[in-house]
């Protein structure tokens, strides 16, 4: 018999790569999604519409699903905006993790089966704590997206130590894709640089050039999601490549891959800018390397190469579509 998997935020980044790499080994994957976003849901996916501010709808779907292992990776995950929507930041990203978790928790205690729980936390938690980072770092969250991954991280251990669940965090630090949402500072470079090249753009307006992140492919990291709930026990993992960039460096990478000089193209705006900036971000992730058995596979290089090919594509077909909508 499959086993069930339950994913919130399927039809983001690491919910479509998750999604494939349970598929691949014969899951039957269900998502909870935001009504009409389908755009990176895989078709042998099983959608339950809905979202992390419903807590009547989380329940009937943990009722209708009943999983083996549940994925909480639904968010507003957007550092900057959640200076401008605080309020529901805190909503989805914080208490929607604790309405995870406690209607995990009451299908346990009707069906007697107790699934296996993953929260994504995140690297942001950290704030500018002295690097590298571990899982004996203190938090110092700087914006509302960090304070509301802090409550849902330690709702998780809440939830572990009281109910005796398995729940799992990942403090997952930054990891891209081609799948990147395209208002992330490196999607953003990426499709600029693409359609730079291709005469479609000109500018490209970015914040601060000089912060500097532990960068990964979203891919690798799903599988990190994967062997926590493998594991013998729930425990909480940093999950990083261990060497930081600068968005700087991110830059050169993607234009010179392209034989462009960023510095012709890029321009400083300050509205990009957060009121409060985390200045650098490295992860150890020793622990899950020795007890996991995780690594990351994809560099930074070749990561970068990923998404620009990827988007070179993709501005290509726009420029090709512009052609042919071109009078004779």
């Amino acid at each position: 018999m499959n086993r069930v998997a339950l994913v919130t935020g399927l039809s983001g980044q690491d919910g479509s790569y998750l999604a494939e790499f349970l598929l691949e080994r014969d899951y039957d994957v269900h998502g909870l999604v935001p009504y009409g976003r389908r755009e990176l849901c895989d078709p042998r996916c099983q959608l339950h519409y809905g979202d992390l501010t419903d807590a009547s709808r989380i329940a009937a779907v943990f009722n209708d699903v009943s999983p083996d292992e549940v994925y909480n990776l639904g968010a507003q995950s957007h550092v900057r905006v959640s200076f401008d929507l605080p309020v529901h930041t805190a909503d989805v990203t914080g208490v929607g993790a604790l309405r995870v978790l406690e209607a995990m928790r009451q299908h346990r205690d009707a069906s007697g089966r107790s699934p296996r729980f993953y929260q994504a936390s995140s690297s942001e938690m950290f704030g500018n704590a002295v690097s590298p980072q571990d899982e004996s770092t203190p938090f110092h969250p700087l914006s509302p997206y960090a304070c509301a991954k802090v409550f849902a991280y330690w709702q998780t251990v809440n939830y572990r130590d009281a109910y005796e669940l398995f729940a799992s965090n990942g403090i997952l630090f930054n990891h891209e894709s081609p799948r990147r949402g395209e208002h992330f500072v490196t999607r953003k470079i990426t499709r600029a640089a693409a359609r730079i090249k291709l005469g479609l753009q000109d500018r490209l307006a970015l914040g601060n050039l000089e912060a500097r992140r532990d960068w990964g492919f979203a891919g690798d990291y799903v599988e990190a999601m994967w062997l926590m709930l493998q594991h013998d026990e729930a425990d909480d993992f940093v999950i990083a490549t261990g060497q930081t960039h600068s968005v700087r460096d991110f830059l050169e990478e993607v234009f010179g891959h392209l034989d462009l000089d960023y510095n012709d193209f890029v321009e400083i705006d300050p509205q990009f800018f957060r009121p409060i900036e985390v200045d650098a971000l490295r992860g150890n992730s020793e622990k899950a390397r020795r007890i996991l058995g995780w690594e990351p596979r994809v560099s930074f290089s070749e990561l970068a190469r990923l998404m620009t090919e990827h988007d070179l594509e993709e501005a290509r077909a726009e420029a090709q579509g512009l052609t042919s909508e071109t009078p004779n």
